[in-house]
């Protein structure tokens, strides 16, 4: 069988790189273009240095209906209020999509624009639901009869996927608070302040706090999943590391609830998930997972404390691949019917 040409637009910054790095390997396809908006005419290799001599492609400037010419398939690593506007303009070009910004995950127009800070292009994409949310382990049988992904967000997966067994169980309501940090690949590959090294090496620094655009997505995620009445608290972290996110979420529920209950409701949830380790013996780390597709989950149980004993939900992912590129390839691999581990399945660095 033929492979599948893809185009990859947006392709200068760490996430393209990431996707760069597995797609250039990937059996099934062959990446034939490249676009971007800045270093047009340099080899990939000419701007990620680790794919140096790996692809003699160069990037290119040129309009989103010619991007996708040709191509069976494009992925998009652009900013979000950017992506929008490609999207319109090849939508009906008959070209499978795999965005990965936040312009269409959400179902809910007015949550766009309160959490992005603009009104949506079009908001009846998001109503009628134009896009399948490309998170594999909630959502699979639909990303395998889909066409367009909206590949989740890198906050979203790690907090989410903490969470996502006790909605199962439908142990999830009421308030839910969580902390997040996360590595300074996640703000992009253009310098500016709050990655600049000799400050982000020895800081930690909150942002966004309560406000942060992940919160409808995480919600609405989680109340598909069986969340009910719930309420997130979300607080970021930038950490003084390059890759990773490590999530802490603490959670209620009833007092009579046992530690032989919560670790059935992980196992069950996370039976035969091929990119999700339920860790037993000790608690998610960033270092285990950084550089793989890969997820860690765990949790910790309080004592009771009237009606009520606290769940500590942990999970650590790498931002830029099981939070980015990684798991929109995983996505792509299952709406094409391919097996959903390909160019995934090695382990990140140790350490």
């Amino acid at each position: 069988m033929a492979r599948l040409r893809a185009v990859l637009i947006g392709g200068t910054g760490y996430g393209g790189a990431e996707i760069l790095r597995r797609l250039l390997f990937h059996p099934q396809v062959e990446v034939a273009r490249v676009t971007a908006a800045d270093n047009i005419g340099k080899k990939v290799g000419e701007v990620h240095f680790s794919l140096a001599g790996l692809s003699d492609l160069t990037f290119q400037e040129m309009a989103p209906e010619q991007a996708v010419s040709g191509m069976d398939v494009a992925f998009l690593a652009m900013p979000h209020k950017t992506t929008a506007k490609v999207v319109q303009a090849i939508l009906g070009s008959g070209v499978r999509i795999v965005d990965l910004s936040g312009d269409f995950r959400l179902r809910d127009p007015a949550a766009y624009e309160r959490y992005y800070g603009v009104a949506h292009p079009s908001p009846r994409s998001l109503t009628e639901g134009v896009f399948t949310y490309g998170m594999p382990e909630v959502n699979r049988a639909a990303i395998g009869k889909a066409k367009y992904i909206a590949s989740p967000g890198c906050f979203a997966t790690t907090i989410a996927l903490g969470l996502l067994p006790l909605a199962r169980a439908g142990m999830l309501g009421g308030p839910v608070h969580t902390v997040a940090a996360t590595g300074s690949s996640g703000s992009g590959a253009n310098p500016q302040l709050t990655t600049h090294h000799p400050l982000r090496a020895v800081n930690l620094r909150t942002y966004k706090p309560l406000d942060h655009q992940h919160i409808p997505e995480i919600l609405q995620t989680l109340h598909g999943a069986g969340g009910r009445d719930l309420a997130l608290e979300f607080v970021p972290v930038s950490a003084p590391l390059p890759r990773g996110i490590f999530s802490t979420s603490f959670v209620d529920v009833p007092a009579t609830t046992t530690a032989e209950q919560l670790q059935e409701a992980w196992a069950r949830c996370y039976a035969g998930e091929p990119f999700v380790r339920v860790v037993q013996g000790r608690q998610p780390e960033v270092v285990a997972v950084a550089g793989g597709n890969y997820v860690e989950v765990g949790f910790a149980l309080g004592a009771p404390t009237g009606p009520t004993r606290r769940v500590v939900c942990f999970s650590a992912l790498d931002n830029l691949v099981k939070g980015g590129a990684g798991q929109a390839i995983q996505a792509f691999n299952v709406m094409m019917g391919f097996d959903e581990t390909l160019t995934l399945k090695e382990p990140g660095l140790w350490p």
